[in-house]
């Protein structure tokens, strides 16, 4: 797909936005191996500033792949990364000097001389001395010809925090709060993250040639609009670029989600210098943004109202604002069901014979064969806990299926009490189990004592402390789809492998992991199909998850249960979706709310503290997932419908041709304005 239209002006620094994060990282990685290749026909070396973080795998990848497979050789490069944290061992997980080596220098040739990484194994009294000489080795080496650049939650470009001036160089800069949270889940906790870096300043890296700012998912997308459109500002240091001048920024649509061409676009003028039509979808966000700002109800939209808040062309070309009203009122109205399954077949002569108003494919078939998939073992609970009780009070046969094991998740201190647990009930129960029970359990608990005392922050845990926290896990799990109404033999933990690693950062999807998807949606062959939407989770796992769904189902289309499977994506955990983006609309009574939170409940290690709670929301996920189906409610409440105690919303899946690709397997939703993807953690 082609690059999206520029902004017409409020966009103070280029922006390209590419269908997907791979087409961005493969466009910056073509850029990166023709500045190579240029530069090595003159006998010159290129310059590069590189970065690190999840953002730019992709990028490496390809460039690893270039390298392999097109003979791109990279024995002129010279490259400057932009920061490493202080202090940091070389070999340690969270190491950028590590990092660089597995995603990028291992595989390729460069010379190892001429790769330079800021040094987070240095004396205090030696950093002075370190910055001032990494400036001039980068002066010796003819300035940075090409700067690649992510952006943090803060708005930060490297470490350059809030308040860092336009002039400042490479220097030891304190983290701001909102950064060691956001880097948290690769150290195991915050406390873990170190309070210091190195890093390029905003001066540094503004004195490259070349500027390319990488950002993709949605949980950047504010920030992006604020970097572009807002004033230059040293409270966000990527402000600075629009004052460079070949500065340019890379996005996903997910990431440029919140520009105004996206988001409002008709406030720029006629939208089809956007390529955009007044499409059903268009008018309804549009009309509900309008009754949004407005605080109106759809019905009570006047022509005025559209025509004073830039709506004008939608006005003439849909037939005035009685019209668009009704339209888009019974758009909404229509997305509401009790019945998210559909309901039994109506009896001759019943007078409320119906199957609710979601047009369903299979909607006649009565009770439904449904799979929930859940990435982690409490994302069905949380996001669509409702949701998931009543297709079970009303009959159909669901299975819930646990993706992994989320074991990483876990406190020791939780594992060491099951641990206790264990040999205490092997003491109890001797008779039973046998002096050999009792010392093989107290042996257990004795190990596992043993690694977490010596344990260091962010090592993998040992074997014996992994299955203990699996085990905490499925437990929890089980209990919590019981508790819902779910049969035991409908309880199935997948236990994918990509996810068993033990670190924060997983390996890629693998075809076992479609393999296992495959099977399970084979034996149960679904009628219905929810997964995880929820793409801002920070860590990953949700997108891979539902990669490995979508791919499982593209690779399956041709199966005949498949003509009457429908695939609908929730939220939750993270985030929730736009009333103009909800497809089928489940309204949740009071008691059903509480049910849903005491489903929560059953996720004990989860509760009152999450080991990994993400970094924009520290609230407990009940919480949060009680405060964002009552907000869609109150939303709905607002456009002028009935009003309900909370809703859970949820976006119908389509395919695209690329869903049988496991590294571009796209979750995209029919109704949404934006590719939803999600990359975890910043680029540094």
């Amino acid at each position: 797909m082609a690059p999206f239209p520029s902004g017409l002006g409020i966009e103070k620094i280029p922006v390209t936005v590419h269908a997907s994060s791979r087409a961005a990282s493969t466009a910056v990685a073509s850029e990166i191996a023709s500045l190579i290749r240029a530069s090595a026909a003159k006998g010159q070396n290129a310059v590069l500033g590189l970065a690190t973080g999840s953002t730019p795998q992709a990028v490496y990848e390809e460039l690893v792949r270039l390298h392999k497979h097109e003979g791109l050789s990279f024995k002129n490069v010279v490259s400057f990364n932009l920061d490493e944290y202080w202090p940091m061992q070389p070999e340690e997980l969270q190491s950028y000097r590590r990092f660089m080596r597995e995603y990028l220098f291992d595989h390729i040739d460069i010379e190892p001389a001429n790769a330079h990484i800021p040094d987070g194994t240095l004396r205090p009294e030696q950093i002075p001395h370190f910055c001032d000489q990494y400036e001039r080795q980068i002066q010796a080496a003819g300035g940075i010809d090409l700067q690649i650049l992510g952006i943090g939650r803060t708005g930060h470009v490297g470490f350059n925090e809030p308040g860092s001036s336009r002039e400042s160089r490479t220097r030891l800069i304190t983290l701001d709060r909102v950064t060691r949270m956001d880097a948290a889940s690769d150290f195991f906790g915050e406390r873990h993250v170190p309070r210091k870096a190195v890093t390029m300043g905003v001066g540094s890296i503004l004195d490259s040639k070349r500027i390319i700012l990488l950002a993709f998912g949605e949980h950047k997308a504010h920030v992006i609009k604020k970097a572009v459109e807002g004033e230059i500002t040293s409270t966000i240091a990527a402000s600075f670029l629009q004052q460079h001048p070949n500065a340019r920024i890379m996005l996903d649509a997910a990431a440029a989600a919140e520009l105004t061409r996206f988001k409002t676009p008709w406030l720029l003028g006629p939208i089809d210098n956007f390529g955009i039509s007044w499409n059903e979808q268009t008018v309804r966000r549009a009309t509900i943004w309008l009754a949004r700002t407005l605080q109106k109800p759809i019905l009570k939209l006047t022509d005025e109202d559209y025509n004073e808040h830039g709506l004008q062309d939608m006005l003439s070309s849909r037939g005035g604002a009685y019209d668009i009203n009704i339209e888009v009122f019974r758009s909404l109205q229509n997305t509401i069901t009790g019945w998210p399954g559909g309901k039994p077949p109506a009896k001759p002569g019943d007078p409320h014979e119906r199957h609710g108003r979601i047009s369903v494919s299979g909607h006649d078939i009565f009770p439904k064969r449904v799979v929930l998939f859940s990435p982690h073992p409490d994302d069905d609970v949380i996001s669509m806990g409702g949701t998931f009780i009543r297709l079970c009070d009303q009959g159909h046969e669901v299975h819930v299926a646990y993706q992994t094991s989320g074991n990483i998740a876990v406190w020791d201190e939780s594992a060491i009490r099951h641990a206790d647990f264990v040999a205490e009930f092997a003491h109890a129960f001797k008779d039973r189990l046998g002096d050999h029970g009792q010392q093989a359990a107290e042996a257990i608990e004795k190990s596992v004592e043993e690694f977490v005392t010596r344990k260091q922050a962010g090592q993998v845990d040992s074997p014996e402390l992994q299955r203990i926290k699996t085990l905490i896990r499925r437990t929890e799990a089980r209990a919590g789809a019981r508790y819902s109404g779910v049969k035991h033999e409908n309880i199935h933990f997948l236990d994918l492998p990509f996810y068993e690693t033990g670190r924060v950062r997983k390996k890629p999807l693998g075809e076992e992991d479609i393999r296992i998807t495959m099977d399970l949606l084979d034996r149960v062959e679904p009628h219905q199909v929810y997964a995880a939407g929820d793409l801002s989770d920070p860590h990953g796992t949700h997108r891979v998850c539902l990669a490995a769904i979508t791919t499982a189902m593209h690779r399956l289309a041709s199966r005949e249960w498949m003509k009457h499977c429908t695939l609908w994506l929730y939220r939750g955990a993270w985030q929730e979706w736009e009333p103009e983006q909800i497809e089928m609309a489940v309204p949740l009574s009071p008691d059903e709310v509480m049910r849903k939170r005491y489903a929560i409940f059953k996720h004990e290690s989860q509760k009152d503290s999450a080991l990994f709670p993400g970094p924009s929301d520290q609230r407990e996920f009940w919480q949060r997932a009680e405060h964002r189906n009552r907000h869609t409610a109150e939303l709905y409440d607002l456009l002028g419908l009935a009003e309900y105690e909370a809703i859970e919303g949820f976006v119908r899946w389509t395919p695209s041709a690329a869903d049988g690709s496991l590294t571009e397997a796209k979750p995209v939703a029919r109704s949404s304005t934006a590719e939803r993807s999600s990359a975890s953690g910043d680029l540094h």
